[in-house]
């Protein structure tokens, strides 16, 4: 029971992540910026609609909608992709499209658009969703803060493995080779890595 409540505690906390997750990136009207949140739940990108006209339907989808994003997180972005998704007055998801952008330093805005996008109502509400965030080397920070914690970790290779054969674990390392007796004959084992 007591090797439970960690796991429990784990579950908890990620859907927590998640609702906060969730509620930043709430729908808004059209006229509103919307704003997607970094895997911290706090606000990373903020996005405008440049096309105001947005009349889709069935039979003639708008295919293309033009966006302004702009980096609210101290944070140089390398890379930003997202969905912009579109909703009817009823709250019907009516399309989607995905948003890319190679760079966006910290308080920069870029013109973006959606390609691939089918529209197909006049939407009353909007909202966008930051799928990667990619962050450089170096972060950059607004004056007067900290910079923000390394995003990933980078952890060493191990150096240490073991080898099962029929149940037998055998201990080697890398580029230190094991000899193993296999039947009547002895056989040398070498891990490296790989060029």
């Amino acid at each position: 029971m007591l090797k439970r409540i960690p796991l429990i505690a784990i579950i908890v906390c990620f859907f927590a992540v998640f609702v906060v997750a969730q509620q930043t990136e709430s729908r808004v009207a059209l006229n509103q910026p919307a704003v997607a949140a970094n895997t911290h739940g706090t606000p990373a990108i903020e996005a405008r609609l440049s096309t105001q006209t947005l009349n889709g339907a069935d039979d003639s989808p708008v295919m293309n909608v033009k966006l302004i994003v702009k980096n609210v997180s101290g944070t140089f972005y390398d890379y930003v992709s997202g969905w912009a998704t579109f909703y009817d007055s009823a709250g019907v998801r009516c399309g989607e499209g995905l948003f890319k952008l190679d760079a966006l330093a910290v308080d920069e805005s870029a013109a973006t658009d959606t390609p691939g996008l089918r529209l197909r109502c006049s939407p009353a509400t909007w909202r966008i969703v930051a799928t990667n965030l990619l962050t450089r080397a170096g972060d950059v920070t607004k004056p007067g803060e900290t910079a923000p914690p390394a995003e990933v970790e980078r952890k060493a290779p191990p150096t240490n493995f073991v080898i099962s054969i029929d149940g037998e674990e055998h201990p080697i390392q890398l580029n230190n080779p094991i000899v193993l007796q296999m039947g009547n004959r002895e056989r040398r084992i070498l891990l490296r890595s790989a060029p």
